[in-house]
């Protein structure tokens, strides 16, 4: 079995995810959360298990330790002033990547990183998203392969962002089928070798429930989605808590919050509060 004690906590796991600027352009942002260090420092303040950056942006502002050694996340400080040393906060590597300009055609994530690249930006885990029901979710899912394939055999933990989407599933609306494609696509995350798994909140406990026993030993993360209403937000997340699903990969409802720490210290209280 893969580790992932560099980016759990009592495997327990809170993701901060900044890879919009790629998948949406400039729109999600404003004159404070465009600049990737805002975003790096409510990650590293917050005590975010990981931060999840595509290439370019890790390139250009992801920190380095005087010692070069990664820590894990439960040896992670708020403050590295004392040691003279930049904190910082472990790295997850997004390998592929769409912009959201091209209609009228089911979507295709490229592979634009390897995973040696990612090891040497200082990554400790990588990510790929796989759209489960495009026309190309076999080109997807050979090139997920291939980067579980070389990222098992360097001992670094590979997370499989499990997104439904794609013509065949548009005619697919009611909830009960809702509910078995979620659980199809978490099931092929466990099927593929994932050793994480990210997917969508499908709208209810118990289709939820569904989805996280279908990936089996596979965890499962949920991710944020867009911005919401705080409460719901967090009603949603004890939600999430009631399963067996790790916790959270979260961006837009952090970074675009007034007091993006305050409601990461309530998120944290929910999702780490049996840990």
């Amino acid at each position: 079995m893969i580790s992932l004690d560099k980016i759990t906590t009592n495997n327990k796991a809170l993701y901060l995810a900044y890879d919009q600027g790629f998948e949406h352009g400039p729109t999600d942002f404003n004159d404070e959360n465009v600049d990737p260090n805002f975003v790096l420092d409510i990650g590293i303040k917050g005590g975010f298990n990981a931060i999840i950056f595509q290439k370019g942006v890790a390139e250009k502002y992801y920190p380095s330790t005087s010692s070069g050694q990664v820590p894990s996340a439960s040896s992670l400080q708020q403050s590295s002033e004392q040691a003279g040393q930049v904190t910082k906060i472990p790295l997850i590597l997004k390998l592929n990547g769409k912009t959201n300009l091209v209609e009228g055609r089911d979507p295709y994530s490229p592979l634009l990183c390897t995973v040696s690249e990612a090891l040497d930006l200082g990554a400790v885990a990588v990510g790929y998203t796989i759209y489960v029901g495009s026309e190309f979710e076999s080109k997807m899912t050979s090139e997920f392969s291939s980067v579980v394939r070389e990222a098992h055999e360097k001992g670094v933990p590979v997370i499989g962002w499990m997104y439904l989407a794609g013509k065949f599933l548009r005619q697919a609306q009611d909830k009960q089928k809702g509910r078995e494609l979620t659980a199809y696509a978490a099931r092929l995350g466990l099927e593929l070798g994932a050793d994480i798994i990210k997917i969508k909140y499908p709208g209810d406990l118990e289709s939820l429930k569904w989805a996280v026993e279908s990936a089996g030993k596979t965890k499962v993360v949920i991710s944020g989605g867009v911005k919401e209403n705080e409460n719901e937000f967090l009603e949603t997340a004890k939600t999430i808590m009631e399963t067996e699903a790790i916790g959270m990969a979260v961006g837009r409802n952090i970074w675009q919050n007034k007091n993006p720490l305050e409601i990461t210290k309530k998120l944290k209280e929910i999702i780490f509060k049996n840990s």
